[in-house]
């Protein structure tokens, strides 16, 4: 995020959403954020020097790909596949850490792959905010591309691909009756986030945004524990 707002801030600057950020207002330094910045990718390499030998090799491949993305809406419109990318690395970095080794690794991609969908979908939704100031300066995105109603609609495509996935993931795991009956909370939740979408005022997209990925992720946290604790 901190790198993110760092290339961002001329961009920031000329967006009525983003022009207060601490960055751009001068609250926070440019010298002060990439001191944060390079102090946390390092302490990501070092901590995962005491995790397993794969996590610290491949923990500059994570750095990348999350940097990577901050670039992307300047030259694609699926940028929003770039950001769901780097969340989709956390559950194959977490079962890496855990085991120490690429054994068994199809529940976390699969997991990965729910959860670049989750991202791609929300991320759009959230987009549209800035549909008017990234087409004015000439940043790239799949509402710019394809106007506010193309873009929720592949949203919504998006998100049933996550619901599948999920589906996907608790078969190949073997869970049972909690983790479904998350998932179909789940679903309702992504059926009121994209009903919130559609209303486009500032109050319903940040509900749809943050409350209800909140929740997802909370019903997701609680549906495997209480399934594995069930057992």
């Amino acid at each position: 995020m901190g790198f993110n707002r760092i290339v961002d801030r001329k961009f920031d600057a000329v967006n009525p959403r983003t022009a207060e950020r601490h960055l751009v207002t001068g609250q926070i330094s440019v010298v002060g954020s990439w001191e944060l910045v390079v102090g946390a990718a390092i302490g990501l390499v070092v901590t995962s020097w005491f995790i397993n030998p794969i996590c610290f090799w491949l923990s500059p491949v994570a750095l990348a790909v999350v940097f990577f993305y901050s670039l992307t809406k300047r030259f694609t419109d699926f940028s929003h596949f770039f950001l769901g990318l780097a969340l989709g690395l956390a559950p194959v970095g977490a079962w890496l850490a855990v085991r120490g080794d690429f054994t068994q690794l199809w529940p976390p991609v699969v997991l990965a792959v729910a959860v670049v969908f989750w991202l791609v979908g929300f991320d759009i939704i959230y987009a549209t905010q800035d549909y008017e100031s990234d087409k004015q300066h000439g940043l790239r995105s799949l509402p710019v591309r394809w106007g506010i109603g193309g873009s929720l609609r592949f949203a919504q495509l998006a998100h049933a691909l996550m619901a599948v996935a999920l589906l996907g993931f608790g078969l190949i795991s073997g869970l049972r009756v909690p983790y479904y009956v998350g998932l179909s909370v789940i679903s309702l939740c992504l059926v009121v986030q994209h009903w919130l979408a559609r209303k486009r005022d500032p109050v319903s997209l940040n509900l749809a945004f943050f409350r209800m990925n909140a929740a997802i992720g909370m019903v997701f946290l609680a549906a495997v524990v209480v399934d594995v604790a069930w057992r």
